[in-house]
């Protein structure tokens, strides 16, 4: 096979990603909108091009050996956004996992590395291809090496070979360089030759072939501002060529051939995706077995007994427990074995035999008897499901781990024993499958396997509470994380009623107002056509309607969502699409999607709480997310009239907290001019914005209150000047000047960030209020990027991680005093800051009197808590 050595210039194209794509970041916190795009752009590289050789060069910093020649080089771009800044260390990341290589040399820029690694390809008659998004590397291009430039961000490219140069620029590879040195590089700060663009260059060089020969021919040239432009700029443009020229001899310590690939592990890609939060990725790369066969084959034997019987005897008092269901949701997956552990003896229990068993009943429901379970929640709902109402837990490894490692992806059985050394129990994976391979093995199989991880889990409960001590966080665990845990597995086991009536005409009306929408396109557009397919809207928009082209695909015009909304302000159609795609999208997803998952028994449906997914500790929910319905728009807003209370005469109920994140800050920073705001039960963006603009009351705008808030809830979140200035459309500049003036106004707020920074390179993590910790390793790196993620991480979740806890300790005490008056008001959701209740009409006026009480008096803070709450016949009323 002939060898083919691909190049890629890692900072053209991270940029080009950067800016292409929205600003994204995954559970973490962790910005991935550059690396996500040029991944989806290097394993389309992968497919197409089949390297055998490959690497991806990087800048290595500010200065390079052309400053020497001209100190103003480069000297008119902007700062590196921080959100870009932190996701050069991932990319690296990444392609180590891939097990591309990557180089950058001090003084020298990517280009130069591509340059002298392409020059001895082309001297081995290699096939080489470069990729970049920068045309000064077009001067490369030969019969060996061809350039494929990005083309309007990075979804496709334009391959440049010498004819096809010859063909689109008039002009050959090497007068790429007399190209530039003429016309000059705004984006380089080349000053080139004023009054000289590319047409104009391209025709002296048709003329003259070379800059030099330009100049002795100078006096032939046409054009008396020409003439005297090249004269009195000659010396410029003789040094734009020397800036523009590569370096294709650069002092770089890799070979061509050294540069092998011979392609990448699928285990280590997958593992880095999961990382990452690129779950629409993850389909592309195989999955691997996460135990070699030569793991398994050192398992040794484990003792226990297969019971067709459950007997008394078989409890000590103190079990590991644990209900296995191969099917991830557990609302509806059955159970395929329940596993006993204590300190004698092993057992599994086959379902039948355990759920028909009065004496397993018994003691599931007995609180005497202690329980160590993996997942408390799960347990819970899947018994009840069962009619057993499960009690005595007081251990969750699932929890336990998670507080303990907050970082880690995985805390399955297996994967936190493989932590503590305890490597003889298999991943599930290797023993049920995967996807649709997915089943039960003979029982035998299925026995061992629960066995070894119920021992796995009985075995470890010291050690790891031990842990919890240590970390002071042993309170945590028990008193909020476990007892919510039961809380929140009775919610999901209540399930919320919808009216399905009532969301199938929801549906019926979104038909309906997209069927009206979809005839006003069609006169707008003057024909009809598929309006959902970007093949036969493109052309409508940009050739039929001459609306300005955004972007090009590899299959046409791109319509996306950020093209159109470029392209407001050009043609009454573009907000018709727009509002046409959100109210598709609520459709499909939310009408469409809410009506699938609706229990055909009981028409409730029963969402999931992730408890033990992010480092802040906030709840997230899914299958379905009931979370994220979207209420932006009115259609949107009218999905929650679906929900409604499970019995005639009840009523929903409805409190979130007001700005509890703002609240916590002013608390943990001391701020006294925050803190007084508050007590003062002042409007805070108010207050800002008069900080921040200098004006009175009376003199904020709602453009000022505005800007005032997104400044607010931005210092929460730890924004930049750049993420600012995309938040409100404004300049960078402008940005960092709302941001000062925030400090200066609230100075104990800038103290705060300043020492919990510190704090953290101290310890290596942050704690909040409730002592739940998040580890930085990262902020003492020597890399820039990687520590400044870290300071900004350091900042916000005290505060981000405080709310979340504030509000578990919320449902916890809600839960109890509900209880405790003997009323029959529940709790149904969490969504962020709120929660929804149902109740009989008849309890409304206990409800207006415990709800704020129990939300506002759950933890002492320096500034009142405060709840609003409402109520009525169905979620939406209680807004």
């Amino acid at each position: 096979m002939a060898e083919k050595l691909v190049l890629i210039d890692g900072n053209s194209i991270i940029y080009r990603a950067f800016f292409a794509l929205p600003l994204l970041n995954n559970d973490k916190g962790v910005y991935t909108n550059a690396v996500y795009g040029f991944t989806t752009m290097l394993m389309r590289i992968l497919e197409e091009e089949k390297p055998t050789h490959m690497l991806v060069a990087f800048d290595a910093g500010k200065t390079t050996f052309r400053h020497k020649t001209y100190k103003e080089y480069k000297g008119g771009r902007q700062k590196t956004p921080p959100e870009l800044s932190e996701q050069f260390p991932l990319m690296k990341e990444l392609l180590d996992a891939f097990q591309i290589k990557h180089y950058q040399l001090e003084q020298y820029e990517a280009d130069d590395i591509i340059g002298t690694l392409s020059a001895q390809g082309n001297k081995n008659k290699w096939d080489v291809t470069v990729i970049s998004g920068d045309k000064d590397l077009l001067q490369l291009v030969s019969d060996q090496v061809s350039v494929s430039l990005t083309k309007k961000g990075i979804s496709e490219v334009e391959k440049y070979t010498p004819d096809y140069m010859k063909n689109k620029m008039e002009i050959s590879p090497e007068q790429i360089i007399d190209l530039k040195a003429l016309m000059g590089d705004k984006s380089d700060n080349i000053p080139g030759v004023p009054g000289v663009g590319e047409k104009t260059a391209t025709k002296l060089l048709k003329e003259f072939e070379t800059l030099e020969e330009v100049y002795n021919h100078i006096d032939e040239v046409s054009g008396k501002k020409l003439k005297e432009n090249l004269v009195a700029h000659k010396d410029d443009a003789f040094m734009s060529k020397d800036l523009v020229t590569i370096n294709c001899d650069s002092p770089i310590e890799v070979a061509a051939d050294e540069l092998t690939y011979d392609g990448y592990q699928p285990a280590n890609v997958s593992a880095a995706f999961k990382d990452l939060g690129f779950q629409s990725l993850l389909s592309r790369v195989e999955g691997e077995s996460l135990e070699s066969e030569d793991s398994k084959a050192e398992m040794k034997e484990i003792e226990f007994t297969l019971l067709d019987q459950v007997k008394e005897e078989i409890f000590t008092g103190k079990e590991a427990l644990v209900v296995e269901m191969i099917s991830e949701n557990y609302h509806t997956g059955e159970i395929n074995g329940f596993g006993i552990a204590n300190e004698e003896n092993k057992y599994f229990i086959p379902k039948n035999v355990a759920l028909n068993s009065d004496v397993f009943k018994k003691w599931a429901e007995d609180s005497s008897k202690l329980k160590y379970v993996f997942d408390a929640k799960k347990t819970l709902v899947a018994l009840l499901r069962n009619n057993i109402h499960i009690k005595g837990i007081t251990f969750d490894m699932l929890l336990t781990s998670y507080l303990l490692n907050p970082s880690e992806n995985n805390h399955d059985i297996p994967a936190i024993g493989n932590r503590y050394g305890m490597t003889d129990v298999l991943f599930d994976e290797e023993v049920y499958g995967k996807g649709a391979k997915l089943k039960a093995p003979e029982l035998d199989m299925l026995a061992e396997h629960v066995v070894r991880k119920t021992r796995t889990l009985f075995s470890l409960k010291d050690e790891m509470e031990e842990e919890l001590k240590k970390n002071e966080q042993y309170e945590l665990c028990k008193e909020l994380e476990m007892p919510l845990a039961l809380i929140l597995g009775e919610m999901e086991h209540q399930g919320v009623l919808v009216d399905v009536n009532r969301l199938t005409e929801m549906g019926d009306d979104l038909k309906e107002r997209l069927k009206e929408l979809e005839n006003e396109i069609y006169e707008l557009a003057g024909e009809e056509f598929n309006v959902n397919s970007p093949k036969q809207l493109g052309p409508i928009l940009f050739e039929k309607l001459k609306l300005p082209v955004i972007k090009k695909t590899k299959t046409g015009y791109s319509t996306a969502a950020d093209v159109l909304e470029k392209l407001e302000g050009e043609h009454e159609i573009i907000p018709k699409l727009l509002i046409y795609r959100q109210l598709g999208k609520l459709q499909s997803t939310y009408i469409v999607g809410l009506l699938k998952v609706v229990n055909n028994d009981t028409s409730k449906i029963h969402t999931t709480f992730n408890q033990a997914l992010t480092q802040t500790g906030r709840l997230s929910s899914i299958e379905p997310n009931l979370q994220n319905i979207p209420i932006r728009l009115e259609e949107g807003r009218k999905i929650r009239q679906a929900f409604v209370p499970a019995n005639k005469d009840w009523i929903m109920f409805a409190a979130d907290y007001s700005q509890i994140e703002l609240r916590v800050l002013a608390h943990i920073a001391g701020d006294e001019k925050l803190i007084s705001a508050f007590n003062n039960d002042l409007d805070i963006h108010t207050q800002t914005a008069m900080d921040v603009f200098h004006v009175n009351e009376d003199e904020v705008t709602a453009n000022m209150r505005r800007q005032a808030k997104a400044v607010n809830f931005g210092i929460v979140y730890g924004i930049s000047d750049y993420g600012l200035s995309q938040n409100l459309g404004i300049t960078r500049k402008e940005a960092k000047q709302f941001i000062d003036r925030y400090f200066e106004s609230y100075p104990g707020v800038k103290t705060y960030m300043e020492d919990i920074v510190q704090e953290a390179k101290h310890k290596g993590y942050v704690s909040t209020l409730m002592k739940r910790r998040r580890y930085l390793p990262e902020i003492t790196s020597r890399n820039f990027n990687l520590r400044s993620f870290a300071e900004r991480t350091a900042m916000n979740t005290p505060i981000q991680g405080s709310a979340a806890d504030i509000i578990k300790k919320a449902m916890i005490d809600l839960d109890g005093k509900l209880k405790e008056e003997k009323l029959k008001a529940r709790m149904l959701l969490q969504v962020h800051d709120e929660l929804i209740l149902e109740a009989p009409k008849g309890e409304i006026d206990k409800l207006k009197e415990i709800v704020p009480a129990m939300m506002e008096g759950t933890f002492d803070l320096t500034v009142p808590l405060k709840v609003d709450y409402a109520f009525g016949d169905s979620w939406f009323d209680a807004k």
